[in-house]
């Protein structure tokens, strides 16, 4: 697979408002194991004060928190969703947040990009960003 840059994507100060309208934060790909970027960034995000909803296809809680199989069968509101799978599976997930209709923010740690996913998230009214890392962003603004 060949490595995409960016060309949808929030400048700094988009990103925090972002932040500061963000309350519910949907992990996809959020891992039980402690080692692993997602559960140290879920861990952080939480300990920041956003909800935290771990989508994950095992495991019953992670963090505390009870687990989804998917964004779809999250039974509330959902402000952004925080990306730690592959990029060709980035697409199906935004698919998933526009049937939704309440997602504010679709967002792709560090390495991942897919911009025809982010163009058409965007076209649907959300921000998008790419290739960056919510807690390193988040601990950059809020310190």
């Amino acid at each position: 697979m060949e490595c995409e840059f960016p060309t949808v994507n929030s400048n700094n100060e988009e990103i925090k408002k972002i932040f500061d309208n963000t309350k519910t934060i949907a992990i996809i790909g959020l891992s039980p194991n402690e080692s692993k970027a997602s559960n140290m960034v879920g861990k952080y995000l939480k300990e920041s004060g956003f909800k935290i909803v771990p989508v994950y296809p095992k495991e019953e809680e992670i963090l505390g928190e009870k687990v989804y199989r998917s964004l779809e069968e999250i039974p509330f509101k959902v402000d952004l969703v925080d990306i730690f799978r592959k990029p060709d599976v980035i697409g199906h997930v935004v698919d998933a947040a526009i049937k939704r209709g309440d997602v504010n923010t679709i967002w792709t740690q560090l390495g991942l990009v897919n911009n025809e996913a982010a163009q058409k998230a965007e076209k649907s009214g959300m921000k998008v960003v790419q290739n960056k890392c919510t807690k390193i962003e988040h601990r950059a603004i809020f310190g």
